[in-house]
């Protein structure tokens, strides 16, 4: 009888699982990404915010004292005035279309009343035996110049011919407003010469040296001013 082949025994148990290695590349990344993270940390603390700001470096020269004057005016109302100009520039024969301006201004500013105190002689001051009463004379308040607030002031319309639009686009001078501005002072100096202004400014003079001359233990002051001269601001 031929002889029967044993058959090979069948292992039951599961094919042993291969271990996976890994790439020694991908080690290395990991570990650098592992030292990179904290590193980029701390270089970020050290750097500003924002580190693309722009700096702005002032080299402006330092200011210089050009003059030191010695004040003798008292300065003793203020007014603020308020007022719209209208200017209008028209060439003969021609449409305002073609040539010609119209500017509407409006203008703030300020004026001031003072009193001159220089040039006062002894003769303007009268103390009494006792030095309980006292007659002082002083000057006619006066007005300061127009003091043209830009804050305030501003061009409300302007309305330009063709010719003047082409001048300006081909020409490098800009638009001047300074007529503009010595109009509207003349303008504010007027109304300033209207207004009480002066009488406020002897007002408030009248009290300040009351007040003061109460406090040196006169009792009774009188403070008395000048007419203004004709024609003075």
């Amino acid at each position: 009888m031929p002889t029967l082949l044993s058959s090979r025994p069948v292992s039951l148990d599961p094919a042993p699982r291969r271990r996976r290695r890994l790439r020694p590349t991908l080690v290395a990344a990991g570990i650098g990404l592992a030292l990179l993270v904290p590193a980029g940390f701390q270089v970020a603390d050290w750097l500003p915010d924002r580190p693309f700001d722009q700096n702005v470096v002032d080299t402006s020269t330092p200011p210089l004292l050009l003059a030191l004057d010695d004040l003798s005016e008292y300065h003793a109302a203020t007014g603020t005035f308020q007022v719209v100009v209208e200017r209008e520039v028209d060439t003969r024969y021609v449409p305002s279309v073609i040539s010609g301006e119209s500017v509407s201004f409006l203008a703030t500013g300020t004026a001031d009343a003072y009193v001159d105190f220089a040039g006062l002689d002894t003769g303007r001051v009268a103390l009494s035996p006792d030095g309980t009463s006292a007659t002082i004379a002083l000057p006619a308040p006066r007005l300061g110049e127009v003091r043209i607030d830009p804050a305030g002031s501003r061009v409300l319309d302007r309305d330009r011919g063709l010719l003047e639009r082409v001048g300006d686009a081909i020409g490098d001078n800009p638009v001047d407003d300074s007529e503009m501005y010595a109009l509207a002072e003349d303008r504010l100096a007027a109304a300033a010469a209207q207004s009480d202004l002066r009488e406020r400014a002897e007002a408030n003079t009248r009290d300040m040296l009351t007040g003061l001359a109460r406090s040196l233990g006169v009792q009774q002051v009188e403070v008395t001013f000048d007419e203004p001269a004709d024609g003075e601001s």
